[in-house]
């Protein structure tokens, strides 16, 4: 896909993105600890599952399992040397799932680690990671591609410009931040818009955090500057840990969704799901915006 169709895809409509996927394969069996993608990757039937489901249930676009597969990531599990099986396999996947009926976002995230003067991170080894998987991505048919969780604006642009450096496909951009719209390794969520456009993210928006019932301030400060697609795809409320450490989240699916109507009146275009949301979550957004309430004229 050319970054011009993804704008007139994205122009003047609401988008449905997927839900959750590491919390999503845990209740399907993934064990704690092991690597997420490689997993995903063992399991095709698993994740195809899931990602039809979500395609049913609505997404307009689906986010490949590549989150972690980078080489740091890989790296963890001793298993770097399957960096490009693993990403390619599972795009793949993922355009198997869609089948023709949603969009295939190419995903990459933080490294968790700070850049410098903050941290011991070089910029230079920080592109290189990323634009080493951007190419696989991009090789293996990605229609798309997404910095998702991201940490900092400064590691975000790089993701941007390493991805720029191999194609031309659209990249979405959401950062992790606190209800106050505040980013977790410094800066807002306005200076993450207005940095973010300036070096070519055709979105740009939330993922993770909190609950959407905490974000409509945030949204809304974020369409304010933003030139771009607006993205809001949070969590399920608040998780509570039970006594096996499991995530229980707050909100249910009616209660996300109406939740998530009021985020796109804020000016939130491209709407989805982070932990603790289902294809239910996604199938009930959905009946939100066909009953005229997600209508951005509105």
């Amino acid at each position: 896909m050319r970054r011009e169709e993804f704008e007139r895809l994205a122009s003047g409509r609401v988008l449905l993105l997927d839900g959750a996927t590491g919390s999503e394969l845990r209740k399907r069996g993934m064990p704690v600890g092991v690597s997420t993608e490689l997993w995903a990757l063992e399991h095709p039937g698993v994740i195809l599952e899931l990602q039809r489901a979500y395609v049913d249930a609505g997404s307009d676009i689906i986010y490949a399992p590549t989150f972690s597969a980078n080489r740091m990531g890989l790296e963890m599990h001793g298993i770097a040397d399957r960096l490009h099986e693993i990403n390619a396999g599972l795009v793949k996947l993922s355009k198997q799932a869609a089948n023709g009926r949603a969009l295939v976002a190419g995903d990459i995230t933080t490294t968790g680690k700070p850049l410098e003067p903050v941290g011991t991170l070089s910029y230079q080894a920080l592109y290189d990671v990323y634009r080493e998987q951007a190419a696989i991505l991009a090789e293996a048919g990605a229609d798309l591609l997404v910095a998702e969780t991201m940490l900092s604006v400064d590691e975000t642009v790089c993701a941007v410009e390493a991805a720029r450096s191999v194609c031309d496909l659209p990249i979405m951009c959401s950062l992790t931040m606190e209800a106050d719209g505040h980013l977790l390794f410094g800066g807002t969520a306005t200076e993450a818009v207005e940095t973010l456009q300036a070096v070519g993210a055709d979105a740009v928006g939330l993922n993770c955090s909190v609950g959407p019932d905490q974000l409509e301030s945030v949204v809304a400060s974020m369409k304010a500057v933003a030139q771009v697609p607006v993205i809001a795809k949070p969590n399920a409320g608040l998780p509570v840990m039970d006594e096996q450490g499991r995530a229980h989240y707050s909100m249910d699916p009616d209660t996300f969704a109406r939740a998530m109507i009021r985020l796109i009146q804020a000016g939130a275009t491209l709407v989805g799901g982070c932990c603790g949301t289902d294809p239910e979550y996604i199938r009930r957004l959905r009946e939100k915006r066909e009953q005229g309430a997600g209508n951005s004229e509105q």
